[in-house]
Parts: C-alpha cells; sequence; structure tokens
C-alpha cells in the first residue's frame, strides 16, 4: 500500500526513490513486523486470558509441562498480523508471488485456527483428527500448485526441478510437479507443528529458516546475483523478500513473549501457518530441496515421531524416550532452556550450510 501511495511521487521528489529498492521496504517491513508484535502482543495475552484461551497439555508428556496448563494459546493470530500487514504495506501487491504466499499463510493458519478451536470447545489437547488435518492441508497445497500450473503460460513459473550442487542437471518433472508441490507443503507444515513443543523453540528454529529464506529469495530474484551463482532466475521472486523479511520480524517479535516462561504459546494457528508459508516460498524459488537442510531441525523433529511410531508398530520397541526428539532429552535430564538452546545452534548450524551449497555448484 504505501509502495503504491508513495513510489509515484518519485517524479516530484527523488526522496521517494527509495521505495523502489527491494532491500529499503524489506528492512522497514521487518521493522513493522517486529514493533506490531511488540505492540500487540501485551494486548493479545489480555484478551487470551479474559476469555480464557489457555493451552491443554496432553497427559503422556513430560510432568514438568503440566505446570504450562492455561498458558494463553493461538497467539499465532498475532504473528499472521505481524506478517500480513507490513506484507499489504510494503509490497509490490500487483506481484502475483505476494499473494500466493499470503494464501498460503492464511489458508493454513484458518486450518491451524480450527483446530485449536476444536481443542478449545473440547477442552483436550486433541482437536482436528490427523486424516482431517492432512485432507485439509492437501486441498490446500493442491489449489496452490493448481494456481502455479495456470500462470506457467505467461511465464512465471515451470516443472524444472533446481537441484543442489549441480549446475545443468535440471529434470522436467512435468504434471508430477504437482505431486511434489504437494508433498513439499504439507510435510513443511507438519514438520514446524512438530516442532511446536517447548519454550521458543520452534518460532526461533522459524526465524533462523526465515532469515536464510530471505537471502535465497533476494538472491532468485536478482538477475545478476542468480546468473554468478549459477541458480534459477525466478521472475518477480525478488517482491517476496518482502515477505520473507515480515516472517523474520514476525517470528523475533512473537519469540519476546514465547521465550522461557512462555506468556503465550503460538497453537496451531500459529505453527501450520508458518511452515505452510516457508514452503510455499521454497517452491516458488524452487529451493524445495535445500528445504531438507534449511530446515533441518524441523526435518530431524518430524523424523523422530516417525521412526518412533514405526519402530513401535514392527517391533513393540520405543526409539527414544518420547518423540518428538526434543522431550528425548528432556528426559534425559537437560532442562527445557538448555534444549531449545541447543536445537537453535543445531538450527543456525544447518542454515549456515545450507547457504554454503550456493558457491557448491
Amino acid at each position: 500500500m504505501l509502495y503504491h501511495l508513495l513510489f509515484p511521487l518519485h517524479q516530484y521528489s527523488t526522496i521517494f526513490n527509495v521505495f523502489r529498492y527491494i532491500t529499503f521496504r524489506t528492512a522497514y517491513a521487518t521493522l513493522t513486523a517486529l514493533f506490531l508484535s511488540f505492540l500487540l502482543g501485551p494486548w493479545l495475552i489480555k484478551k487470551l486470558r479474559t476469555f480464557q484461551i489457555g493451552q491443554q497439555i496432553r497427559e503422556e508428556g513430560p510432568s514438568s509441562h503440566q505446570g504450562k496448563a492455561g498458558t494463553p494459546t493461538m497467539g499465532g493470530v498475532l504473528i499472521l498480523a505481524s506478517i500480513l500487514i507490513p506484507t499489504l504495506l510494503w509490497a509490490d501487491l500487483t506481484n502475483l508471488h505476494v499473494w500466493m504466499c499470503i494464501f498460503s499463510l492464511v489458508a493454513f493458519g484458518a486450518i491451524g485456527f480450527l483446530d485449536d478451536y476444536a481443542k478449545l470447545r473440547k477442552k483436550s489437547s486433541l482437536g482436528w483428527t490427523g486424516k482431517q488435518k492432512i485432507v485439509a492441508q492437501v486441498l490446500v497445497a493442491l489449489v496452490l500448485g493448481l494456481c502455479l500450473f495456470f500462470v506457467r503460460r505467461y511465464g512465471l513459473f515451470d516443472t524444472h526441478l533446481s537441484v543442489p550442487f549441480f549446475k545443468h542437471w535440471t529434470p522436467d518433472l512435468g504434471w508430477l510437479y504437482l505431486l511434489f508441490i504437494v508433498i513439499v507443503v504439507v510435510s513443511s507444515t507438519n514438520a514446524v507443528n512438530i516442532t511446536d513443543g517447548l519454550d521458543g523453540l520452534a518460532i526461533g528454529a522459524f526465524l533462523i529458516a526465515s532469515s536464510a529464506y530471505t537471502v535465497l529469495v533476494y538472491i532468485a530474484g536478482h538477475a545478476r546475483f542468480s546468473e554468478y551463482l549459477n541458480i534459477i532466475k525466478i521472475s518477480q521472486a525478488g517482491e517476496m523478500t518482502i515477505f520473507c523479511g515480515s516472517m523474520v520480524g514476525a517470528s523475533l517479535g512473537f519469540l519476546w513473549f514465547n521465550s522461557h516462561p512462555a506468556e503465550m504459546f503460538m497453537g496451531d494457528v500459529g505453527s501450520l501457518a508458518l511452515g505452510g508459508a516457508i514452503g510455499t516460498v521454497a517452491v516458488l524459488i524452487k529451493q524445495e530441496i535445500l528445504l531438507l537442510s534449511v530446515g533441518g531441525l524441523f526435518v530431524i523433529e518430524a523424523l523422530s515421531v516417525i521412526l518412533q511410531v514405526a519402530s513401535f508398530k514392527l517391533t513393540g520397541k520405543r526409539i527414544f524416550r518420547m518423540a518428538p526428539l526434543h522431550h528425548h532429552f528432556e528426559l534425559a535430564g537437560w532442562k527445557e532452556p538448555k534444549v531449545v538452546v541447543r536445537f537453535w545452534i543445531v538450527a543456525i548450524i544447518f542454515a549456515l550450510l545450507s547457504l554454503s551449497t550456493l558457491k557448491l555448484r
């Protein structure tokens, strides 16, 4: 909105030329998201307490978590507002990629909201069934994929796969790319959701991953940088940098309230929205495979659950004391803040390794 209102004024004063630069608008979108979080956070916590929207703690979880029962949840509403408002203020709203990111964020956030609402209504830690959530997520991902196939005729998308470490091998998946999109986005959504189990863990890891993708998106949309680093140049992708910057600012702002001991939890409305958003960004800039390493911590957390369930069903034995993996270390004697900080360090290592692959082609 500000871009459309103020940039045209550059013909009267050169000072308004700054609004043409993506880096300028990304910086201010990040700051806007951060300050919105600081401004709205205390008000939202008060409202959530007033309406008694508190977290239900599963009985089979670590006993130390029982004291968190009643902590305000559905704080992901703050994250969504802090991403959407700066994006609408600072991005070029004629850009289709920006609207696809917004659609993904809102659609997956809506699924999470309905799931959280079901938990509150039942007064249980269980809301929608796993099957219900997966079906809803697949439908959203399908809509996103079909939209991308529709704009393929305008040169805004193609079905070639970008493979890290290979300069020239970009296999064309054709219509299989639609299935690939669904797998990437749905997996990303659930991986972030699974990681959201300790104060600050998921939002801190997401802050790191979204920072890495802010760099990747900017490079993918920049003709010279993408050519130099042998990355597929994505037409109009640069504007998504504003969206990614908003995610960084919103994550940092929410971490202020979600750090141990958490004043509020994001709930599924936050975790599903964030996972869907970063999965969508990865698809739009054709760095889906790199998401496995950028979000390596999320992958490990999700794999720990898959392995635990598979092992118990096949052998009757558990690999970990409890899944996801962060609970295993809690039961091994690590204090919650130590688990969170050490997992953040792992997330930083994954992000740095991922960015280093830009020159290893």
